[in-house]
């Protein structure tokens, strides 16, 4: 597939190449699509950036089209870790006459990246672009995992056009449907109706709330991991170290728990697409925002160049298993803890006729207080989540 055909050329402003007396930066080491007829070769890549600048159905924040380009010369600027990236920067989406077109192209180019082993980090635009990278999915005919980072759960009204705040209502409507689990990390009750959080969990939906995230980041780390493809929100990040997005609240997450967040993404095996939202340029101050998705941009090729291979699906040398008794089960819990890495899974029951279906999904991240609250004979939240979907 020519892929060229979406794309336009992505335009820098600040940045500037470096000669060759200087250290290389990493848009000195990216491979990037700057003029007609140059673009670049996916052959070999780990990582293409994707830019969207589609912002028709964004919600209070009309502008946020404006970060993509933005966004690149502050990323561009930040030297490189110690891996030795292979990323490409394909450029800037085209924009088609509407945007069901938007969303088409985008979905088509995932999907092709997708199948060659590529991980596309999405530069939005607005966040119903969530929507077009779940198609890519569905494309594929995968069953997969959702996570997104954000302040409200953008359910909607199920009448309304896909915009920024109602594109999971689609996703989660659409037939077929490919989405195993929905997990929401940082929402904040002021902002969801009662209503809603009723349905996220009858749904058998993952829910967590703003300050009770805060109060253990590290708990975060195995529901990023148990995820295929992230969506955040830039107004999940407190209005004082993100004020770039028409929607910014006083309150959200620090820029630096940002940045450990979207690193957990970036070391999850499981984990091939991730997507960046609702930057807003025009409400920016001195590139405050834009300059802080670039570190968080950092932090996910940082961790997926530390990535460690161990996801526990066939090979089970590697691990330590523990088998935990719990009153009134039958069967006993079964746990893995990593050699490679010290993480944990826990091993949910499914039917035999039902296990190549959900393979990707009946071992599930966990954490060792998971494994101690099963020692304590109860049932890991996490745990039970799953085994009521499987069953």
């Amino acid at each position: 597939m020519d892929l060229s055909l979406y794309f336009e050329p992505i335009e820098l402003f600040q940045f500037r190449y470096a000669d060759a007396n200087q250290r290389k930066r990493l848009g000195d080491v990216i491979s990037s699509y700057l003029v007609e007829g140059s673009f670049p070769l996916t052959d070999g890549m780990d990582i293409a950036f994707i830019g969207v600048k589609e912002d028709r159905s964004a919600v209070n924040n009309p502008g946020c089209s404006l970060a993509p380009d933005m966004i690149r010369d502050y990323l561009y600027m930040l030297f490189p870790g110690s891996n030795n990236p292979r990323i490409i920067d394909l450029g800037n989406i085209k924009q088609g006459y509407d945007v069901e077109d938007t969303y088409f192209a985008l979905s088509t180019v995932i999907t092709e990246l997708l199948r060659e082993g590529i991980v596309p980090v999405i530069l939005g635009g607005s966040q119903d672009l969530t929507w077009a990278n779940y198609r890519a999915y569905e494309d594929l005919g995968q069953i997969i995992n959702l996570v997104s980072v954000d302040s409200c759960f953008d359910l909607g009204k199920t009448d309304t056009d896909c915009h920024s705040q109602s594109y999971l209502s689609r996703i989660i409507l659409h037939q077929p449907n490919y989405l195993f689990n929905y997990a929401n990390i940082g929402y904040q009750t002021y902002f969801v109706d009662q209503e809603a959080i009723a349905l996220m969990k009858n749904l058998l939906f993952d829910t967590y709330r703003l300050g009770i995230v805060r109060t253990n980041i590290e708990e975060v780390e195995p529901i990023v991991r148990n995820a295929d493809m992230v969506s955040i929100d830039i107004s999940a990040v407190r209005h004082s170290d993100a004020p770039g997005n028409g929607n910014a609240s006083p309150h959200g997450f620090y820029g630096e728990e940002m940045c450990q967040i979207v690193r957990y993404a970036g070391l999850s095996d499981k984990l091939t697409s991730i997507g960046f939202y609702e930057v807003n340029p025009s409400f920016d101050h001195n590139g405050q925002t834009t300059h802080l998705v670039a570190q968080m941009i950092w932090y996910f090729i940082d961790g997926f160049y530390n990535r460690k291979n161990d996801l526990p699906l066939s090979d089970k040398e590697n691990y330590i298993k523990y088998m935990v008794s719990i009153s009134g089960h039958k069967d006993e819990m079964i746990f893995y803890k990593s050699k490679k890495s010290d993480r944990w899974w826990m091993e949910v029951p499914v039917q035999t006729s039902m296990k190549n279906k959900y393979q990707r999904h009946y071992l599930v991240p966990c954490s060792y207080q998971d494994y101690q609250t099963a020692c304590k004979d109860d049932i890991p939240n996490r745990w039970w989540q799953v085994y009521q979907k499987l069953m």
